[in-house]
């Protein structure tokens, strides 16, 4: 309803009752309304914003936009801009925007800023570092809960977060935490050493991005400190970044599991021939690969040739190796991404794959078994074939499936690369050689 009273108003140029109705609204709403505007009519609609609010707004903006609004602005309105982002989303504006309008942003910064930018624009894009605001609440040990409310009172309107607050020594050396909810419910004169919690998680400006998704997962925090080599504070990490970062590792666990190279473009914004080059590398890669289960088929042709059926029966078990495999890859990856799974439960996983693989496989057997025989009247002995190359296709391929996400984790290689494509391309060739050799066996072709 919003939406569409904000279109009248625009068809009406009814500017100072439309200035109302935006002020009212969410600025993640004010957002999504200004993207879908031609950027003259956002860029104007963003200017009437009162300027708090064009901040909020601006920070919500995706990439492309905001370089379409900082070419169009004044330099005063970037300042007003750059000043009042949090540092960390400055920080992210400014490792996208062209070099002239970083040049120009630093010009604009004092010493001190110009300093800290550069120290931020330096550390690895997926690290710990990258990721860290420094608008903190930091106290001394050596504070009371009086002291410690007011430096809140008068410092936390410009902090991203003042639910936890950050004790440190002289030397910015981090000794402990202390939650509002304890500053709050204590005696004003007591001494926040007293208080604080020495037991602190912490990460360090170089950990990895997945390293802190993984510790936001587990804890549940707000907020995680970062520190140096030397243990001092250098910022937090808000659960508003680290969301982002968990939401485009997903991303890119999806796409490595459909066999395509991660991209952080959007779908609808990504050119077809972009799109087209991240897939087509793994495709050629399987495809290439898939000449193994050729190989074997040609190496077998003398068995195919004296009993044609049996060649009916390969999508068949293909399929089943194949998603059999994926199901467990799929768990595993999961589980390994979550932390619930570690390299060392490989025998584990293992052994539980080995049991569900022969539950699994008794069932489908059977039931192959009886669909081929009874059914489609198939001679016994190429139905016992082919239920029996299903039951063992089943155990290797969950073994198979559970093994290699370990053994990709082991290597340091993505554990989502696992996924199902190259899983059904193994699973295939495998499936194929057990076939035709048990068919051998029991055929005594």
């Amino acid at each position: 309803m919003g939406e569409r009273k904000i279109e009248m108003l625009l068809e009406q140029k009814k500017y100072r009752e439309l200035r109302e109705e935006l002020i009212q609204m969410n600025p993640i709403d004010i957002e999504e309304i200004l993207e879908e505007l031609d950027i003259a009519i956002a860029l104007m609609l963003f200017r009437m914003l009162p300027k708090n609010v064009a901040v909020d707004v601006f920070s919500y903006f995706p990439v492309d936009k905001q370089k379409e609004i900082v070419g169009c602005i004044t330099d005063k309105e970037l300042e007003y801009i750059i000043d009042e982002l949090y540092f960390d989303d400055m920080i992210d504006l400014l490792e996208e925007m062209p070099a002239n309008v970083v040049k120009k942003i630093l010009l604009n910064s004092n010493q001190e800023e110009r300093k800290r930018i550069n120290q931020f624009l330096n550390y690895p894009q997926d690290s710990a570092g990258s990721l860290m605001t420094i608008e903190y609440v930091d106290l001394k040990k050596e504070m009371t809960v009086g002291e410690a409310l007011a430096h809140i009172k008068e410092t936390g309107l410009s902090k991203e977060t003042v639910y936890t607050c950050y004790v440190t020594d002289s030397n910015r050396k981090l000794e402990g935490i202390v939650s509002l909810r304890k500053l709050v419910v204590n005696e004003e004169n007591e001494s926040i050493k007293n208080i604080m919690n020495r037991d602190v998680i912490y990460v360090n400006t170089h950990d990895d991005q997945e390293t802190v998704a993984a510790l936001f997962r587990k804890y549940g925090f707000i907020a995680l400190p970062v520190v140096d080599k030397e243990n001092r504070l250098t910022g937090i990490i808000t659960v508003d970044d680290i969301m982002d970062v968990i939401d485009k590792e997903n991303t890119e666990d999806f796409q490595k599991m459909a066999a395509m190279s991660p991209s952080e473009d959007e779908y609808l914004d990504t050119d077809v021939f972009s799109l087209a080059k991240h897939r087509i590398i793994w495709l050629l890669f399987l495809m290439i690969s898939a000449t193994f289960t050729q190989r074997i088929i040609t190496r077998f042709e003398d068995v195919l040739q004296s009993t044609v059926l049996l060649a009916s029966f390969i999508p068949m078990l293909m399929d089943t190796g194949g998603n059999a495999g994926s199901q467990s890859s799929t768990l595993v990856i999961r589980g390994l991404a979550l932390g619930e799974v570690h390299p060392k439960d490989i025998g584990k996983v293992v052994w539980k794959e080995f049991r569900i693989s022969i539950i699994v496989g008794i069932v489908l057997a059977l039931v192959n078994f009886l669909r081929i025989y009874y059914i489609e009247k198939v001679n016994i002995y190429i139905a016992l074939t082919v239920s029996v190359t299903l039951f063992f296709t089943v155990i290797a391929s969950k073994v198979i499936g559970g093994i290699l996400p370990i053994a990709a984790k082991k290597l340091k290689i993505d554990p989502a690369i696992m996924a199902s494509p190259l899983i059904t391309t193994i699973v295939d060739a495998l499936s194929l050689t057990v076939y035709f050799t048990i068919a051998s066996l029991i055929l005594h072709i």
